[in-house]
């Protein structure tokens, strides 16, 4: 089974706030019956992936579960309004965005001085020169990115009725082969229209994991690209002596 694990991938309140800044929401007014769905198709998707979820996920699921239960409950008269369900929530979104964001601004500060303070003559000192030697293939990529745009996939394949049961024989190596036959015409394309011709759910999840495997090898790269549900794959050039 093949494991991925990216340093920007943090958990289900990283999950919450993906949805929130791609679909403009009110952090202090969420739409909990919205957000529950997608949280639970994501969780699905992850699933499919074959990827190992934390247990936090299952608990933030269950907790979303029962907020909406408890807005869908009525409210009896005379009785002291309560605080509203999402409150807590909220209240950690919050908090967690403000340490993200503090977290972030610190890297930001450490890349700056690392630019600044290194002896040049002497090799063995870790240095960071550039943004694409600082990221090494995944360039603010996450893994929600990618899950997103699997999903987007997902929803262009024609739904059936029926079920047929057909062995498809692709590998891993298959789908490496075809994703450097692409790269040998061009030097980037979007993941959308690299699976656009795909029809079969096992073949695409076999391309995804096969493109993984060829960022890990340093042979391509992925980037975001304008929409939130789709990202760039490029070419990395070798470097010439």
């Amino acid at each position: 089974m093949y494991k991925v694990k990216l340093q920007t991938f943090e958990g289900p309140l990283d999950l919450l706030l993906f949805f929130i800044k791609r679909d403009e929401l009110d952090i202090y007014d969420i739409p909990i019956s919205k957000i529950t769905k997608e949280f639970l198709e994501y969780l699905h998707l992850l699933q499919e992936l074959d990827l190992e979820i934390a247990g936090d996920f299952i608990v933030m699921a269950a907790e979303l579960m029962q907020i909406k239960v408890k807005m869908l409950l009525p409210r009896e008269e005379g009785i002291v309004e309560e605080e509203d369900p999402r409150a807590e929530l909220v209240r950690r979104l919050l908090e967690y965005k403000r340490f993200k964001e503090a977290s972030l601004a610190m890297q930001g500060l450490e890349f700056e001085q690392s630019k600044l303070y290194f002896r040049q003559g002497f090799h063995a000192d870790p240095k960071q020169v550039s943004l694409e030697d600082q990221e090494a293939g995944l360039k603010d990529i996450t893994m929600f990115n990618l899950i997103a745009a699997f999903k987007k996939v997902l929803d262009k394949i024609p739904k059936k009725l029926y079920h047929d049961i057909e062995l498809l024989d692709v590998t891993i190596d298959e789908q490496m082969s075809y994703i450097a036959d692409v790269f040998r015409m061009q030097d980037e394309i979007t993941f959308l229209a690299l699976v656009e011709h795909m029809t079969e759910k096992i073949r695409i999840i076999v391309t995804i994991v096969a493109m993984l495997e060829m960022v890990k090898q340093r042979f391509i790269g992925i980037k975001p690209s304008q929409s939130e549900d789709d990202f760039i794959i490029y070419k990395i050039k070798e470097e010439t002596a």
